[in-house]
């Protein structure tokens, strides 16, 4: 079976790309480094020009009605570039949580405003000295009010709304999770630091917080099951996200080797160069392979498509980390420094290593999804 992409996807990654190309290259990541939003504004007002937000919404809500593959070759060009934002965060995780668990408001107030490029949403969910697993989540949403505390809350300071995971049932256990919606005017934001700056940071803090039951995004309690329907398509997303790094990197490394003469000749001559370029290649086509395939199988609703995401994340980011220090020891002394954007990649595969969930408990689902 042909799990490559269709012309009309290849077609539009070649749109997407000549968009991004007008920002060169990472200077858009660059700038959101040092506090400049404005570039990744006009980055972000080039990508709804072509209607990448809409791609994955049903048409009733001004959307394309297409489905994750379509979103593919976005997320390699973004990635290709490490496009900040919220992309993978609204696109891949709010909108398919609003379409399948959202009341007819929640879409209707939402989901053609996240078509439009109007909205983004960000995930409220590490707390405090605690972890990714139900046991992990203590902010309370009882009596009307949210209370507790967040951190690690990508790009809180540009996202307009966050879905916050909290335990409307006092306990540790899954049961008693629910997921809500809140703007993000309504809270309190702390900016904290991260390895990647590219990828900015905050705790959110709620204080007395007001919500009613129109802001629950599915059933109260019931919020752990919707939580790990969001992960499948993120986690989808995301493997592509890091494909797109993964193939600038090969491809930057391979014309560094090239061009870079040592002892008379390119180092892509020498032999020990070559094999790690080789390898590099490797991680890059069998990420490719299991993300596509990921992604294939999330919008199919295919038996394995548990095992095939989690497979692919796990795999992705581990390649991730190995390929961004391969390219800082290839490129030698001069990999280290700003100049280069050898080190922009290691911070970014570094930033999603653990992001929103780990290694472990990827590994622990997928056995748990293959049966073991």
């Amino acid at each position: 079976m042909d799990f490559s992409l269709s012309e009309e996807q290849e077609m539009f990654r070649n749109y997407v790309r000549k968009s991004l190309a007008d920002f060169e290259g990472t200077q858009v990541a660059r700038k959101y480094l040092v506090g400049d939003v404005n570039a990744l504004t006009e980055a972000q007002a080039s990508l709804t020009e072509l209607g990448c937000p809409s791609l994955n919404i049903p048409e009733q809500y001004d959307g394309m009605g297409l489905g994750a593959l379509d979103l593919v070759p976005i997320y390699e060009e973004a990635g290709a570039v490490l496009l900040p934002g919220l992309m993978l965060e609204t696109w891949s995780f709010a909108s398919p949580l609003i379409q399948k668990y959202g009341t007819d408001q929640q879409k209707q107030d939402f989901l053609p405003k996240i078509a439009s490029g109007e909205i983004t949403f960000s995930i409220a969910w590490l707390e405090p000295e605690s972890s990714y697993r139900p046991a992990g989540v203590q902010v309370t949403a009882q009596g009307g009010k949210l209370n507790g505390k967040k951190i690690l809350v990508p790009d809180a300071a540009i996202a307009d709304y966050f879905i916050v995971v909290a335990r409307s049932t006092e306990g540790r256990e899954e049961a008693g999770v629910s997921l809500v919606i809140m703007p993000a005017s309504d809270a309190s934001i702390q900016p904290q630091l991260n390895i990647d700056s590219t990828r900015k940071v905050a705790a959110v803090v709620l204080n007395e917080v007001a919500f009613d039951q129109s802001q629950l995004l599915g059933e109260v309690d019931q919020g752990w099951s919707a939580l790990q329907e969001g992960l499948l398509s993120f986690n989808a997303a995301l493997s592509s996200m890091i494909v797109g790094s993964l193939d600038r990197i090969v491809t930057t490394v391979t014309d560094y080797a090239n061009i870079r003469e040592q002892f008379g000749q390119p180092i892509g001559r020498f032999q020990a160069i070559k094999h790690r370029i080789v390898e590099m290649k490797m991680d890059l086509e069998t990420a490719r392979s299991l993300a596509h395939y990921a992604n294939w199988a999330y919008e199919t609703h295919a038996e394995d498509r548990v095992q095939a995401v989690f497979s692919a994340r796990i795999f992705c980011t581990d390649a991730f980390n190995r390929v961004a220090a391969h390219s800082v020891q290839i490129h030698g002394g001069i990999g280290f420094t700003e100049e280069l954007d050898c080190h922009l990649y290691v911070k970014r595969a570094r930033f999603y290593e653990n992001y929103l969930g780990s290694t472990e408990q990827y590994y622990e689902e997928t056995a748990k999804a293959l049966g073991w």
